[in-house]
């Protein structure tokens, strides 16, 4: 079997679909064609024994009245055109063998039926009917069949039994021509109309075999996407797990680094008030650098101990203990913890009157003493300033918390990073604070957002929701 002409550059595997598909739907037709035809074989032997009976129903043999042949013709004959091809429609359908035995038993039929009629011309039509039906199969050589055998019935008949075909006793040597005529004409209409349905049907078999084959390849192609976004996913995960040991590994220098200073400063205070004790306990107390060195241990192992609560407020995950906290007094505590420095000023601009909305008190604190402190740190030395902490808000609606000073600003390039874990461009600290702010600031519900111009200053604004407000109600 071959594909139709008209199909250009199939690949193999496209003519090998289109091969199978065909034969599939052929064998389809070819299955409900032979069910049609066992179910036409009941019918007509229906009908024939009706014909006999009423057509030619009885002879007359002496007194009385008896069958006429013609009704043991109908029911013993037409049982065995009937049985014959149903049997092979049921056991064995869509085989070659059936459709001839169809053919034959169908033609054969026509012939029956015919006969039954006497003859008659319009019973000759059930030939072409049969033809027809026939040329349901798509089969040429069906067709070929069932020609051979009506042509050969009427030769054979016409010549030794003429009325049984013609209805008269002497039609004519030339009537089997005639009747050969319209059946050969009848047969070129059915094999090019034959020819065009075959045509049709290898090319939807083409159109079908082209739609799987890009179904297949779609298929495939979203399994290897799947496939290589597991991957990616896998890669993904791997390169979590490095940048987390890189990160431990980057925090671990710069924490062990940061402590490394306060407390060298505190061992050498150490060393030197243990000296000075170890000489003279009772005139350590006059030395003016006694007080000193104490201030100094206090002050770096403070500076340890900021670290350390960096390092556990980065680490750890609380979720916010949200509680009626009004803003106002808690801007008021955190400018208390900033170490002030001389010449910037720091003014709390958080109306009295704002609702009190509902946050963590100790996370929120922590949020403004390191973007207050961090506005101190980023003024200019030898220069005055002014660091503000507004707020504006509604028991319905967000609200908004606003850390502004009039500092040296964040370089542009630097900008992007600064809510980075580890990223300082100080030369002390851990570079923990703003990613901290930011941490507690989502475990809120709200985001920051930075808004810095080189010399003239940075604004921190932090957004929360309205939920915050409603549920401080």
């Amino acid at each position: 079997m071959k594909l139709s002409e008209d199909v250009s550059g199939p690949t193999v595997a496209l003519k090998e679909r289109a091969v199978l598909l065909f034969r599939e739907h052929l064998g389809a037709v070819r299955r409900r064609t032979d069910r049609l035809f066992a179910g036409l074989m009941l019918a007509q032997w229906a009908f024939g024994i009706l014909v006999a009976l009423f057509v030619a129903p009885y002879g007359w043999e002496g007194k009385d009245g008896a069958p006429h042949a013609h009704v043991y013709a109908a029911l013993f004959l037409g049982a065995a055109l009937t049985v014959f091809p149903i049997a092979l429609a049921r056991w064995r359908p869509g085989d070659a063998a059936t459709r001839h035995g169809v053919a034959l038993a169908q033609m054969l039929w026509s012939s029956l039926l015919i006969h039954l009629t006497g003859g008659r011309v319009e019973t000759h039509f059930h030939v072409f009917v049969s033809l027809a039906f026939l040329a349901l199969y798509r089969d040429p050589w069906v067709l070929l069949s069932a020609t051979c055998a009506t042509i050969a019935d009427h030769i054979i008949r016409g010549f030794l039994w003429p009325e049984s075909v013609y209805g008269v006793v002497d039609p004519g040597w030339w009537r089997f021509l005639e009747h050969g005529f319209w059946v050969g004409i009848l047969d070129m209409v059915l094999l090019h109309a034959g020819r065009g349905m075959r045509r049709e049907m290898r090319e939807v078999a083409v159109r079908r075999a082209e739609l799987e084959l890009a179904r297949e390849r779609e298929e495939e192609k979203s399994a290897a996407l799947d496939r290589a976004l597991r991957e990616l996913s896998g890669f993904q995960e791997h390169l979590i797990r490095v940048e987390k040991l890189a990160a431990v590994g980057q925090l671990a220098a710069s924490v062990g680094h940061e402590l490394r200073n306060p407390l060298a400063a505190v061992r050498n205070a150490h060393a030197y008030l243990s000296r000075r004790l170890s000489r003279d306990v009772i005139g350590a107390a006059d030395d003016p650098r006694v007080p000193q060195f104490l201030g100094v241990m206090e002050r770096e192992l403070g500076a340890c101990a900021k670290i350390i609560s960096d390092l556990l407020d980065f680490a750890r995950e609380r979720p916010p203990a949200l509680q009626p906290c009004p803003l106002r007094p808690l801007v008021d505590e955190a400018i208390g913890v900033v170490p002030p420095r001389d010449g910037v000023r720091i003014i709390n601009e958080v109306p009295e009157s704002l609702p009190v909305p509902s946050l963590d008190k100790e996370q929120f604190r922590q949020v403004l003493v390191n973007l207050v402190q961090n506005a101190v740190e980023a003024m200019p030395t030898g220069r005055t300033g002014q660091v503000s902490v507004l707020a504006e808000g509604q028991d319905a609606g967000p609200w908004a918390i606003r850390v502004i000073d009039d500092g040296a600003g964040i370089p542009p390039d630097v900008l992007p990073k600064i809510f980075e874990p580890l990223f300082t461009t100080k030369t002390r600290g851990t570079g923990l604070g703003l990613a901290i702010v930011a941490n507690m600031v989502q475990r809120h519900g709200g985001t920051i957002s930075v808004r810095s111009e080189a010399g003239r200053g940075s604004e921190f604004h932090i957004h929360l929701p309205a939920t915050a407000a409603a549920q401080a109600a």
